[in-house]
């Protein structure tokens, strides 16, 4: 197969296969037949497109093939099932209806309500989202979270026998179900973001896949559920993808944010990301937790450096934060804005009180800031024992990096 066939194979499916499966799903009535016909539709072109040549409607050759298929598996099951026989019948005598490409329907809505739907595990609802709706392959996927292969495609075949076994309808939740439901799909693109935007393993500090494909569903879900939080979503994603140009050098180290030259953050994402967050503001009583994380990330935005930074006003939506969405990792994130605030000694009680309460004992991040807060107040060699013991839990090659230049920055005169 020609690299440019399989490329425009790759590229509708990755633009059309959210469309795709819905339609099928709809159609079927059967959301795991739906997505394993879609799979096998996809399989086909990647035979016959190099064959025959691209189709001049290659989602609606998708949608036609992957139709058809549905209609065999009604017949095999014809003979068990009365009802699969008779829809099979009438797909035959219906007409194709027309693709509309720029359309977006309640069948994609659907489908990320279902990947994410309550009964699955949080692994199992990525799984699902990134392979349903952002038309990844499970390598892909696999290659995204570094896991197996094999664990990925476990997950999806469970989370659709999960579902089959619950009979989850086809639809998107009635009105008094929908917010419920709403927080697990945010927080699914949220998680898949965050992976995205500072992997947790791995050599590649920055994993653009991930990201991309979380604000591009953010922004499908702005249209389609145009509530503040799914506004302060995609806002917070895009001013925080804004800075990725100047995360990375050229050697592929992570660049800190305090040494990050700011004329490469990217300006349309900014602005596309103040957009989104003026929404979130006007379509509601206010911000809720993500829409007040993108007005933190604004401030970085705006500011011409880091010592410009309107940090008391970080510290106060960190404060605002903490009580929408109290966790450690806030009250570790506020505590830096203090230290940027109002020094470093004012900083290091909030970190001293998470050390005492025994939380996030297993990441690098509470060892990092009290290193970086202790090196500030001359306090090296305590300083080198907590950097040390970040590098110890930090499973970031790329991160592992920054804490060893930070550790040998302190044997400096």
């Amino acid at each position: 197969m020609s690299g440019s066939t399989r490329e425009a194979v790759e590229a509708v499916w990755r633009i059309e296969s959210a469309h795709i499966v819905g339609t099928l799903a709809r159609y079927t009535g059967d959301f795991g037949l739906a997505e394993d016909m879609a799979q096998e539709a996809l399989a086909a072109a990647l035979v016959t497109w190099p064959r025959d040549g691209v189709p001049a409607n290659p989602a609606g050759w998708l949608l036609t093939t992957a139709r058809r298929r549905a209609i065999d598996a009604f017949r095999r099951r014809s003979a068990l099932d009365e009802r699969y026989a008779a829809i099979a019948h009438q797909a035959d005598e219906a007409e194709e209806p027309d693709w509309d490409p720029d359309r977006i329907e309640d069948d994609v809505l659907a489908l990320m309500f279902i990947s994410c739907h309550p009964t699955l595990s949080r692994e199992a609802q990525v799984a699902l989202t990134l392979r349903v709706v952002g038309g990844l392959t499970s390598d892909e996927i696999a290659r995204g979270f570094l896991v197996p292969t094999a664990t990925v495609q476990a997950r999806i075949t469970r989370a659709k026998k999960t579902l089959a076994a619950a009979r989850v309808p086809f639809e998107v939740p009635p009105v008094e179900e929908r917010r419920e439901r709403l927080g697990s799909v945010l927080s699914v693109v949220y998680l898949i973001f965050t992976e995205g935007s500072s992997a947790t393993a791995g050599s590649a500090p920055i994993r653009t896949d991930l990201a991309r494909e979380a604000t591009r569903q953010a922004r499908m879900l702005t249209q389609l559920v145009p509530e503040p939080e799914t506004y302060g979503l995609l806002a917070l994603l895009e001013l925080t993808a804004a800075r990725f140009p100047a995360r990375v050098d050229e050697e592929g180290a992570a660049v800190l944010l305090e040494d990050q030259d700011r004329h490469r953050w990217d300006r349309s994402a900014i602005r596309r990301g103040r957009a989104a967050l003026q929404a979130a503001g006007s379509v509601g009583r206010g911000l809720g937790s993500y829409g007040v994380q993108a007005a933190i990330a604004e401030c970085h935005a705006v500011a011409p450096s880091v010592e410009a930074t309107d940090w008391s006003r970080i510290v106060v939506l960190y404060e605002a934060l903490g009580r929408l969405a109290p966790s450690p990792i806030v009250d570790l994130n506020r505590a830096v804005a203090v230290s940027m605030a109002d020094g470093p000694s004012a900083a290091l009680p909030i970190v001293d009180d998470l050390v005492d309460a025994g939380v996030l004992t297993g990441t690098h991040l509470l060892p990092t800031v009290r290193g970086e807060l202790l090196t500030r107040l001359g306090r090296v060699d305590e300083a080198r024992d907590e950097l040390e013991a970040a590098v110890r839990l930090c499973a970031s090659e790329a991160e592992r990096r920054v804490l060893e230049r930070k550790i040998a920055a302190l044997d400096q005169p």
